[in-house]
């Protein structure tokens, strides 16, 4: 399964670290591709027209830790190029939000935009652990 994450805005320190370690982690699990995009308006322009895409949303459904690797054992087993989106300093643009088919919470809080992609980077990292079968803290 390809799976894409379309990020407002370059990552900088002090997340870069943290965005290239998890990655790193990621590439043997679930491969990864990272789009930086200028302005919240290219998340629409850029996204890929055969994929499920995922607007990450405080007014999303939350998921556990159980439940990110159950989600992505669906997204796996649909097999359809997955794309998540995160929004730039002003949150994600009500047109990404509302071409997305699904919208995941990263919880209620309002958190910088690029701690929210290392979060996400985390959990996926984190889900994929648990499908595998892998030791990881729940």
């Amino acid at each position: 399964m390809r799976t894409t994450l379309l990020a407002v805005g370059r990552i900088r320190a002090p997340f870069a670290a943290a965005d290239a370690h998890y990655r790193k982690l990621l590439a043997r699990h679930q491969p990864l591709d990272v789009v930086e995009v200028r302005d919240p308006a290219d998340l629409t322009r850029r996204l890929p027209r055969d994929a499920h895409a995922v607007a990450l949303d405080r007014g999303g459904r939350q998921l556990d830790s159980i439940g990110w690797s159950r989600w992505l054992a669906e997204r796996r087993l649909a097999a359809r190029h997955l794309c998540l989106l995160i929004g730039g300093p002003e949150g994600m643009p009500p047109e990404a939000r509302a071409g997305a088919a699904e919208q995941i919470s990263l919880g209620p809080q309002t958190m910088a935009h690029q701690l929210a992609r290392i979060v996400v980077l985390e959990q996926l990292f984190r889900a994929a652990k648990i499908l595998a079968g892998e030791r990881y803290h729940c």
